[in-house]
């Protein structure tokens, strides 16, 4: 495999390279495609055999050279990807990360039970971090990311990736998916290839809860389903119908909430589909 021009890099899936290490403007190891801003997630390709980090994290390369990463909501300003090939100094590429915006409300005189859980539900709650934190540090060499993920159920989105509430002054947890308005017990069908790593039906806050594995720390996450069709352990394909969307947990309405991680960095699932189909979302 010969290595990528920068005019090549370019026009690779319409990526922009920001910045380049000195001394590396005509040839580079990789190439990517993704954009550099919060919320997304970047797929790559190298030689074989070449080692890959970004901000210090080894990554997982296929014996194809496919490697993926995400950009945390919050992602810092500027990152790093470094890579070197056998016998090679590490060369090191540097890039700007763009900043989102996000939609911030602020509810105040609340009643404290609508701010926190009760005290008797915590431990509960704990065992379900902990659970869905571990299905999250999956690092399979499955590489089903590097299909072009479709949307699970289609409808009006009702919710976006990256909002937040502040109740009474605190600030919660934000909002890390993509809701989309559909009747309860919608089918709901796996947007890429995978192993599901979590089927719980009753989680607190999130109800009927599914992850789905799809290689390298990409997985998926569908909440406040109706009842799940799949079981830990399950390979499924593209398409595939996984689960019926309800309103369980500490839903307000029907709809599915459907999340996407690399690893512990929470990125926006609706980047990855492309729009809505509009013939299905005016039926909502």
């Amino acid at each position: 495999m010969k290595f990528v021009s920068r005019f090549l890099l370019t026009l690779f899936l319409g990526i922009t390279p920001l910045a380049f290490a000195d001394g590396v403007d005509a040839k580079l190891p990789f190439k990517l495609k993704g954009e550099w801003q919060q919320g997304a997630m970047l797929i790559g390709n190298t030689i074989p055999g070449n080692q890959v980090w970004f901000n210090s994290r080894a990554l997982s390369v296929s014996p194809d050279g496919d490697f993926v990463f995400g950009l945390d909501r919050d992602e810092k300003s500027e990152a790093e990807l470094k890579i070197q090939s056998p016998g090679a100094a590490v060369q090191s590429f540097k890039y700007s990360v763009q900043k989102r915006s996000y939609d911030i409300q602020r509810l105040n005189g609340l009643p404290p039970k609508m701010v926190n859980p009760p005290a008797d539900v915590q431990k509960r709650i704990e065992d379900d971090q902990r659970l869905a934190r571990e299905a999250r540090q999956v690092d399979s060499p499955r590489t089903d990311f590097l299909q072009k993920f479709i949307w699970p159920c289609e409808g009006r989105i009702s919710g976006v990736f990256g909002s937040q509430r502040i109740l009474n002054g605190e600030p919660k947890q934000p909002h890390y998916g993509v809701d989309v308005a559909v009747p309860v017990g919608t089918p709901v069908r796996a947007p890429a290839g995978g192993v599901v790593t979590l089927a719980s039906p009753d989680m607190y806050f999130t109800g009927g809860t599914l992850m789905i594995d799809h290689g390298q720390g990409v997985a998926s996450a569908f909440l406040h389903l109706l009842q799940l069709k799949v079981k830990v352990g399950d390979v499924v394909k593209q398409g595939d119908v996984i689960a019926l969307s309800g309103m369980t947990g500490r839903a307000t309405g029907p709809h599915l909430d459907w999340r996407m991680n690399w690893f512990d960095s929470r990125i926006d699932a609706q980047l990855l589909p492309g729009p809505m189909p509009l013939a299905d979302a005016k039926k909502r």
